[in-house]
């Protein structure tokens, strides 16, 4: 059964350049539960190319799973919330530099004003954090943000606590389980996962 069919997501990106391909996947499985899946890129996804993969192959990706244009400017995003097009909205992956501007109001971004739009109608936003400073200068932005009504987190843990000690990255695969309590106004627990 399709747990969410018909359901209106909108996918944020952000430049978490590392966690793209294991992300990825989790669109193609809101997808494949029902989703019509809008998909909203950072400037940092949509400019650059790294190690990792360039802008244009994962803009290729998203388009071809989702069939929809992705959204990359703030003017494109603003009516997100005036227009009520999305049921919810999930940023994934989260990065400390978006968390921090999300924690503290900052709208600089198409993923940011897609946020702020979103919430604005009270409607869910879901967060899939990967910071390499969760546990140091972005931990006071993640307990702001779980403070936040209609705002819920993918499960998060310490990647590599012995090279990265400060690092949280979301448990990518619990992204459509937590996506379905946040619908229900719930968020999934536990919150806090061992890697």
């Amino acid at each position: 059964m399709m747990r969410l069919q018909g359901v209106k997501v909108g996918f944020a990106l952000t430049g978490s350049h590392c966690c793209l391909a294991d992300v990825i996947p989790q669109v193609r499985n809101l997808v494949d539960e029902g989703a019509q899946v809008f998909p909203i890129i950072s400037d940092a996804v949509n400019d650059n190319d790294t190690r990792f993969g360039t802008s244009e192959q994962w803009k290729k990706m998203l388009e071809e799973i989702t069939g929809k244009e992705i959204v990359n400017s703030i003017v494109d995003a603003e009516p997100i919330g005036p227009q009520k097009l999305l049921d919810i909205l999930v940023v994934a992956p989260c990065t400390g530099n978006t968390l921090a501007k999300l924690a503290n109001g900052i709208t600089d971004s198409a993923v940011l004003m897609s946020a702020k739009a979103h919430l604005r109608n009270q409607r869910p936003v879901v967060l899939a954090v990967s910071t390499n400073d969760g546990l140091s200068m972005n931990a006071k932005n993640i307990g702001l943000l779980l403070n936040v009504k209609n705002i819920y987190m993918v499960p998060f843990g310490q990647d590599n606590p012995s090279t990265k000690p400060n690092s949280l990255v979301s448990k990518w695969d619990l992204t459509v389980d937590t996506l379905v309590e946040a619908l229900k106004g719930k968020q999934y627990q536990p919150l806090l996962i061992v890697y």
